[in-house]
């Protein structure tokens, strides 16, 4: 996974999911999805989709596109739903994956400070609360 974030943020020069979703060519929508999904990521007819609850905070927008990403790049020719009921306490193996890629997208370049707390650590690098469970200090 280390390898293929590198890559990434090295041929696009930046660690923004919504410019790397671009320049792959996967198309960002923005709809209502009810309460209980974030965001999912389809194939359809060779052409990749990314979409993202237009209710959601900026700084969940940009964690669910990055964790859509993350299904593109790993888990190739699977449709996934980001459900925010299964999300945070018993993902399965391919959420805690996808999850995994999106903290370390956001993260890539940004280290902890010594004495800076995981919530303090969350709020610089823009990942959301309820996903610092998933970072490995």
């Amino acid at each position: 996974m280390d390898d293929i974030i590198r890559k990434l943020i090295r041929k696009y020069k930046t660690s923004c999911p919504f410019e790397i979703a671009r320049g792959l060519g996967i198309q960002i929508r923005y709809i209502d999805l009810g309460k209980t999904t974030k965001g999912l990521y389809y194939r359809k007819l060779r052409r990749r989709f990314i979409v993202i609850h237009n209710e959601l905070p900026a700084e969940w927008q940009r964690f669910v596109c990055a964790h859509e990403l993350g299904h593109d790049q790993l888990h190739k020719g699977i449709n996934r739903f980001f459900l925010e009921e299964h999300s945070y306490f018993a993902p399965g193996k391919l959420e805690r994956q996808a999850n995994g890629f999106a903290i370390m997208l956001l993260t890539a370049g940004t280290v902890m400070h010594p004495e800076e707390t995981l919530e303090n650590y969350c709020k610089r690098t823009g990942i959301p609360h309820e996903m610092q469970v998933f970072i490995q200090p």
